[in-house]
């Protein structure tokens, strides 16, 4: 039972981060980024299609993204849907290919992305306290239960408050190497 309760723990936790990690992909630093376009849909003969299944998608240079459609027919249904996601990115095209060029970062426009990546750091640590809380819960109704004794509950309080812990500190990790990958110019 035990057992069952940390891998929920670890479980929880880590889908935490990994929501963490997507999100942050979406915060733009002042390079260029396929994953700025992964929530982007075109509109393929009726289907909406995600941009990488239209087009090969790469970073010719730090503040430029290519896109080469793999049909030339659909150049301005890609522009179109680039545009209406409002990403505030301008797309530019020659026939061939659609170029996004990346504005440089302003100052004042990279200390509010490190404050939307501080909020979004703290939403993770919320959904690991969160976590914390019903590990905690499932333990103590354990105990209650008698299936636990007393000593037993709070070693393993103390294993699932090591495990926060431990996630904590990851997500502080990540939050402070995006900051820098935002503050550097």
């Amino acid at each position: 039972m035990i057992n069952e309760i940390k891998e929920e723990l670890n479980e929880s936790m880590s889908k935490s981060i990994d929501s963490l990690k997507y999100q942050l992909t979406k915060v733009r630093t002042g390079r260029a980024s396929a994953s700025v376009l992964d929530g982007v849909s075109v509109d393929y003969y009726g289907a909406p299609t995600p941009v990488n299944q239209v087009g090969q998608v790469s970073t010719p240079e730090a503040r430029l993204l290519q896109i080469q459609p793999f049909d030339k027919t659909m150049i301005n249904e890609i522009e179109r849907s680039i545009i209406n996601a409002n990403l505030g990115l301008t797309p530019t095209n020659d026939g061939n290919l659609i170029r996004i060029q990346f504005p440089a970062l302003t100052e004042e426009r990279r200390k509010e992305q490190v404050k939307e990546i501080k909020k979004l750091g703290e939403d993770a640590k919320i959904a690991i306290r969160n976590a914390r809380r019903d590990g905690n819960e499932a333990i103590k109704k354990a105990e209650k239960a008698k299936e636990l004794s007393e000593d037993d509950s709070k070693k393993y309080q103390d294993e699932v408050q090591k495990v926060t812990d431990k996630y904590v500190a990851e997500v502080d990790t990540i939050v402070e190497t995006k900051e820098k990958e935002v503050l550097s110019v």
